[in-house]
């Protein structure tokens, strides 16, 4: 369904009915397709699920003015989406970019999270603090930075710079072809460029915002874009509960190349931490 707000409109996945409303947020360069698998799972154990498209992303509306995309305005549309939806609290849960766009909603509406589940990404803190080898893999980051630059690299011969980093990608192709549509690949970088520019990549590591527990972290060993350090070092900005899981064998598109571990360790999680979400 479409939901219009006050200056974007997003595509958005709501099941309508259920206990424990759990609000998935994709990364790049997904839709909320990524958590087909999860939908599912969360929906046969009664939880109302709602699995929006983050601008810039997919069917939802792409802003022409590139700051538009930083984090804490999608975190901003969150907090429309649930208020038009009448819901109160929520099991978060992000991957990749939506862990970030996850983490600043907690900052900005700490309330509305009864808990914060982190698929790949960690916090940001950690991700800046956990070293060169961190850096290597982050290589693509500063070319996403170039604007026009990135766009004519990452598209050319049919997007083979984005299908070698997607090899991993189960849905790499029908990504690809998203990314073609007019202004898409931009409006999809734009989140890099708001979000990671090289005075947060090459500077100081910040200090928070902290995150309020229970969160759970979870990284698999065969991603080639972020080290475990990256993620177990989240628990230093946690106050509350951290709990971390490794999953084996598996790249970075946790949802889909692992679905029914990820969908255990969420519900389990969940039904650990379930009296605080809720319409």
């Amino acid at each position: 369904m479409r939901v219009e707000l006050s200056d974007v409109s997003l595509e958005v996945q709501d099941n309508g009915t259920g206990h424990e409303p759990v609000l998935l947020l994709h990364g790049f360069p997904d839709t909320h397709d990524l958590w087909r698998h999860q939908v599912k799972a969360l929906d046969a154990a009664g939880h109302r699920v709602i699995a929006p498209d983050l601008r810039g992303f997919g069917d939802s509306g792409r802003p022409e003015d590139p700051t538009a995309y930083h984090p804490l305005h999608s975190a901003g549309d969150l907090v429309q989406l649930l208020d038009r939806l009448d819901v109160g609290s929520v099991h978060l849960v992000g991957h990749d970019w939506g862990s970030a766009v996850a983490q600043a909603l907690v900052a900005v509406e700490p309330d509305r999270v009864a808990s914060l589940s982190l698929l790949s990404v960690g916090h940001g803190g950690a991700l800046l603090s956990a070293g060169w080898e961190q850096r290597r893999r982050s290589w693509y980051i500063q070319l996403f930075q170039l604007a026009g630059i990135a766009e004519d690299f990452v598209s050319r011969d049919d997007f083979a710079v984005l299908r070698e980093m997607l090899a991993g990608h189960p849905d790499a192709d029908e990504a690809a072809a998203r990314l073609r549509e007019h202004e898409a690949l931009t409006a999809a970088l734009g989140i890099y460029r708001a979000g990671l520019p090289p005075e947060v990549m090459f500077g100081p590591v910040p200090d928070g915002p902290r995150l309020r527990g229970p969160v759970l972290g979870v990284w698999s060993d065969g991603d080639p874009f972020l080290t475990e350090r990256s993620m177990t070092g989240t628990e230093a900005f946690v106050d509350g509960d951290f709990r971390y899981e490794r999953v084996e064998g598996v790249g970075h598109w946790l949802p889909l190349e692992a679905p029914e571990r990820v969908n255990e360790l969420l519900l389990a999680f969940f039904r650990e931490h379930g009296s605080g979400a809720g319409v």
